[in-house]
């Protein structure tokens, strides 16, 4: 265990600051003995042996009985109660809710989806359907309603998430400047976060995909739209008006001069995703003899890995756009890894091509990467969110 430091104030703050930290301890190590808290926390015997008895009274720690000796008396061990209460994932998209909860380890106890296909999609209604479909999984899994203790939502849009406010969600009906998050704590009881989903997904790939162990890198997502989370120090950046990463706006040379409009698409947005490439393919297939025409945006890509000219070349000019923003976050950021995510940035000829791509310039080029989780990234994130706040709700 790494010794942690321990906070002075008055009585209570530091009865509190104690029972965190070794709460922290705990949940770190997964299971051992008071001796090994002593040792971690710098805390004397009596004051772990006091906040362990007050943590096991609390339901939050679960004694083990006697571990192995090594020479002398048996040591008690213990271990954090991760199954007490429980965490939830919610990710909303232009078709559908998807849900994962999990224990306060993270462990996967469920996951359920709800396609929105004919139902009403106004923030009220959404907010309703995720209540209700938290409940009945928190009864799938015989748990009370207090036992949830927390929900993160990623939400397609650029969100105030000191406020829990969404700006904007074009695709959904009646989604501008709502307070969800004041929404969903009305319907499910427990603490609620907001967040973009990308930056959510771009967190995912941190806690437990491809970019563990990473401090700083960019998560670039593209596929029915563009974006990119970033990552600095371990936290992510959102900029003073919670638009950072906003990539689909981005002006380029040649490419997009139209002034950003937070209720409209990015220009590059209609170029270098899914909808994009299929356009160009389409525009491509005109008069060619034998050409498929109404191919979707992954059929195209693998037409270009197989070696079809006309889908390189459409492949290739998005390529090209896509290592220049690269490049430009590169310079501007220097992080250790770039990701690429998404049905479009996740294939392996977009990944090769803009590799090569890159391979062209001297200096301040990351490692380039696919993202790994694909469609689950955005709930990982959020789990990964919920745990961060955890302690916080355990001990007030």
């Amino acid at each position: 265990m790494k010794k942690e430091t321990i906070a002075v104030g008055r009585p209570s703050l530091l009865r509190q600051t104690n029972a965190l930290t070794l709460l922290q301890l705990l949940r770190a190590a997964g299971s051992c003995s008071r001796a090994d808290l002593v040792r971690a926390s710098g805390l004397s015997a009596p004051t772990v042996t006091s906040v362990v008895n007050d943590l096991i009274g609390a339901e939050l720690i679960v004694a083990l009985g006697e571990g192995e000796s090594s020479g002398g008396r048996p040591p008690d061990m213990i271990r954090f109660n991760a199954g007490r209460d429980c965490i939830v994932a919610v990710q909303l998209t232009a078709g559908g809710l998807f849900f994962l909860l999990t224990d306060l380890s993270g462990a996967e106890l469920e996951r359920s989806e709800i396609a929105l296909a004919g139902k009403k999609t106004t923030p009220q209604a959404i907010s309703k359907l995720i209540g209700t479909e938290a409940r009945r999984l928190l009864k799938k899994q015989k748990k009370a309603a207090e036992r949830l203790l927390a929900m993160v939502v990623g939400v397609p849009a650029i969100t105030n998430v000191d406020e829990g406010v969404v700006l904007s969600i074009s695709t959904l009906e009646g989604w501008r400047s709502v307070p969800l998050r004041e929404l969903l704590r009305k319907v499910v009881g427990c603490m609620v976060i907001v967040e973009n989903d990308t930056n959510l997904a771009a967190l995912g790939e941190r806690f437990r995909g491809a970019a563990q162990r990473e401090p700083s890198f960019v998560s670039i997502h593209i596929g029915s739209n563009v974006s990119a989370g970033i990552v600095l120090d371990g936290r992510i950046h959102r900029g003073a008006q919670w638009s950072a990463g906003e990539i689909g706006y981005l002006r380029l040379p040649g490419i997009s001069r139209r002034q950003p409009a937070l209720y409209e698409f990015g220009e590059l947005e209609s170029v270098v995703t899914s909808g994009g490439i299929v356009a160009s393919w389409a525009e491509s297939a005109k008069g060619a003899k034998g050409a498929a025409k109404d191919l979707d945006a992954p059929a195209v890509l693998d037409l270009a890995e197989a070696g079809d000219a006309r889908a390189k070349k459409i492949v290739q000019q998005r390529a090209v756009i896509v290592a220049d923003i690269m490049l430009n976050l590169a310079l501007i950021l220097n992080p250790g890894l770039i990701l690429l995510g998404g049905c479009v940035g996740v294939h392996p000829v977009v990944l090769k091509m803009v590799v090569e791509e890159l391979g062209r310039c001297e200096f301040a080029v990351p490692r380039i990467a696919a993202a790994s989780l694909g469609e689950s990234g955005v709930l990982w994130g959020a789990i990964a969110v919920a745990l961060e706040a955890v302690p916080g709700l355990l001990i007030p």
